[in-house]
């Protein structure tokens, strides 16, 4: 190994949920571990909840209640995802669940749910699991299925949603509580919108402004101050997700305390509060098993002896530096992020290790629907994979989150449970088949 080369036990790229998962999970079995980023991942673009199984393929769909996704065409609204999985799997043998297996699945929502209960956010945790979808208001007033969510989430489920004041501000330009107390009121919930001035130091705050006002308990109690008259009786108060960044327990529990009802939060437009709160646990756990994380790390390309990748080239301020590694977990995304892409005569390619893909259609055959929230076939085209999450055509890479084939994770709404399933079973596997664990150690570097 020369001087400019580092090196490590793993080396996952990509800094979404599914990275992160991997790598955590890799170091807490104790194997030394680096997560490569060229920026942050999907998490401060999702709403911060797990959505397993939203809704089945026509393939897949038995006689079921029908619901139109946000923005998308009706499809088989799922309300059972342990019920509903194997029949996603009977219908698409290579789903990416099929490759993580359902243990894994249901190891990686009980993990998620420690490492939050034991993060830097006191008392913040997540509910649910596999056994039921609860349904949540979206900013547009829709239903989304999601099986594990923040407790902050949790009075707003549909099923028990009956009289709720949808509070937002003049000074809020990304959420409009209007438009989401009409169309949630379709739904059948007694939903109206309530506006109160907040005073913010610039004229277009966002929720992640709302969320740093909300962290202080003065700026509390003047909102509740304006607010209390205004409710009526028996009514929940849903606001857009900002409740916190530094203490959302808190927050919430002082909201519920001094509102006197129950208080919910309603995912908006990115940055997303919620999956901010989520970045910063899942960093967090994996600083505390001792991995490291580099971000502004772009891989510009990788090495290879034989059919092993030795180590990648990374560019960061300027600088090239190489990183060697016995197993590397390529979470870089795929279409979306650009980690996959088309060029100007369709030839499509995975841009990070090169690595070969699948799923491709054939010439002559449809890439992309004329709808733009139809079924577009390219959407599954990810890595080309031998078995379970192992990449075909070298022995020692893993693939998890968007850069598997195999799904439609918009149209599914699975698409964080993937990429937690995967990362989870990604680090079971690398630890299985390089025997990276080692006894663990504590940040000093001392064996616990």
């Amino acid at each position: 190994m020369s001087a400019a080369e580092l090196g490590y036990d793993a080396v996952v790229i990509g800094a979404g949920t599914a990275g992160l998962t991997a790598a955590c999970r890799l170091a807490e079995e104790g194997a030394r571990v680096c997560v490569l980023a060229k920026g942050i991942g999907c998490t401060h673009l999702a709403a911060g909840t797990v959505d397993v199984l939203g809704y089945l393929p026509e393939a897949a769909a038995e006689p079921a209640p029908r619901q139109r996704p946000t923005g998308g065409p009706t499809a088989a609204l799922v309300r059972e995802p342990a019920a509903a999985l194997p029949r996603l799997l009977a219908a698409l043998p290579e789903h990416p669940y099929a490759r993580t297996g359902r243990a894994a699945l249901e190891e990686a929502l009980a993990w998620l749910a420690r490492t939050v209960l034991a993060g830097p956010l006191p008392g913040y945790r997540y509910l649910g699991g596999l056994e039921r979808n609860r349904l949540l208001p979206t900013a547009l007033g829709g239903l989304r299925p999601s099986a594990l969510i923040p407790e902050t989430f949790a009075a707003g489920d549909a099923s028990a949603l009956r009289r709720v004041a949808i509070v937002g501000s003049p000074a809020l330009r990304d959420f409009h509580p209007r438009l989401c107390a009409e169309n949630l009121r379709r739904t059948g919930v007694q939903a109206r919108p309530l506006s109160v001035p907040l005073e913010f130091d610039r004229a277009d705050a966002s929720t992640l402004t709302l969320a740093r006002r909300l962290d202080d308990r003065a700026f509390r109690a003047r909102l509740c101050a304006e607010l209390t008259p205004l409710l009526r009786d028996e009514e929940q108060v849903a606001l857009p997700a900002a409740l916190g960044l530094r203490d959302p327990h808190a927050v919430w529990s002082d909201l519920e305390r001094r509102l006197g009802r129950a208080v919910f939060e309603i995912p908006t437009l990115p940055p997303s509060v919620p999956g901010m709160r989520l970045f910063e646990i899942l960093s967090s756990a994996l600083r505390r098993a001792g991995g490291r994380l580099a971000l502004g790390a772009e891989v510009i390309g990788a090495q290879r002896r034989g059919a092993r990748v030795h180590s990648v080239s990374v560019r960061a301020a300027g600088h090239e530096r190489r990183y060697a590694a016995e197993v590397f977990v390529l979470a870089s995304g795929g279409l979306a992020s650009g980690a996959i892409e088309l060029d100007s005569r369709w030839r499509a390619s995975e841009r990070v290790l090169g690595l070969a893909l699948e799923g491709l259609p054939s010439a002559g055959e449809r890439r992309f629907s004329p709808d733009y929230f139809g079924e577009h076939p390219f959407a599954r085209v990810g890595v080309a994979l031998g078995p379970q999450l192992w990449a075909r055509e070298v022995e020692n890479v893993l693939v998890a989150g968007a850069a598997l084939p195999g799904a439609l994770p918009w149209r599914e709404g699975s698409g964080e449970g993937i990429a937690l399933a995967s990362g989870y079973r990604a680090a079971q596997l690398a630890i299985e088949a390089a025997g990276l664990a080692r006894p663990a150690r504590s940040p000093a570097g001392a064996v616990l």
